[in-house]
């Protein structure tokens, strides 16, 4: 590694008032790449980790390894601090924030991804993050209809992380994850998915445990969860739509969102968004699209 590139790498992890200061101010576009980078790191990061592990219990020498692997830690923190700088600047980042689960870089990556100017209705977002069930799997060569990082970070890191808090109180979504997947699993047993299930069991292999739950006209304990956490995710990202709707064109979306409650029967509910209004003094988004 040349010396250029270690100067370089040691700059940037030294995150002072100045750059904290500029993080407040970066576009969209710049904070989105960051977001992504900071991911790409972290995965890295986490590979890192178990080679130094690897060579440790292997009595090799990992001086090299160790110090790549503190630096990339340390500039991971950094992009950390600036992307909660970043979202903090603004209100609709303030209510991202203040949501129980949602740290620096998830609040950052809903405000460089979202674009309230294109989404009149909730759906438009739901479709951005591939969250719309109507477009389909791509063919091949077609490009595809919504982001797939967006889909990875609302999905997978969004939902999980809320997954992990739902035995705490203060997780409002986390606690609607661990009230709807019972009611769910409560529907799958008495058979409420049994045509659903039969035509997955074509697309899965025959082998597989899957394919049998599937075939019994059963979704697999896996697909229960997968299907909680995304109606958990779709519901916060109503709320942040109506949050930000209400941020940037000062008035309510158009039309009300609702959500099934199976548990609840086929009664359909207004949920407001938690924590909203509130008193958030950072600026509007109008700001940020500038």
């Amino acid at each position: 590694m040349s010396t250029a590139v270690i100067e370089h790498i040691e700059a940037l992890k030294r995150l002072g008032k100045d750059l904290k200061a500029a993080s407040r101010d970066l576009s969209r576009r710049d904070a989105r790449f960051l977001v992504d980078f900071y991911y790409t790191m972290q995965d890295q990061r986490i590979r890192s980790a178990g080679q130094v592990r690897t060579a440790s219990e292997q009595g090799e020498p990992h001086a090299l390894l160790t110090w790549v692997f503190d630096s990339m830690r340390t500039l991971e923190t950094g992009i950390k601090t600036a992307m909660g700088e970043f979202a903090a600047a603004y209100a609709a980042g303030q209510w991202l924030q203040a949501q129980h689960g949602i740290g620096p870089v998830l609040s950052a990556a809903m405000l460089s991804y979202f674009d309230i100017r294109k989404a009149p209705t909730v759906g438009h977002y739901w479709r951005f993050a591939g969250l719309d069930p109507t477009l389909g799997k791509p063919t091949k060569g077609e490009k595809l209809k919504y982001s797939k990082s967006l889909k990875s970070i609302c999905c997978f890191r969004l939902g999980e992380t809320m997954v992990k808090h739902s035995g705490s109180e203060k997780c409002y979504y986390g606690q609607l994850y661990a009230a709807y997947k019972p009611a769910l699993a409560a529907l799958n047993a008495q058979g409420k998915f049994a045509e659903y299930a039969r035509e997955r069991a074509t697309t899965v292999g025959k082998t597989t445990v899957a394919h049998k739950k599937y075939s019994e006209g059963l979704l697999p304990d896996g697909h229960v969860h997968n299907r909680a956490r995304r109606w958990m995710v779709k519901l916060f990202l109503s709320h942040l739509h109506h949050v930000m709707y209400v941020d940037y064109h000062g008035a309510n979306p158009p039309a009300p969102y609702v959500f099934e409650h199976p548990e609840l029967g086929d009664h359909r509910h207004l949920m407001t968004p938690p924590l909203w209004p509130g008193d958030y003094p950072g600026r509007s988004l109008r700001e940020l699209y500038g």
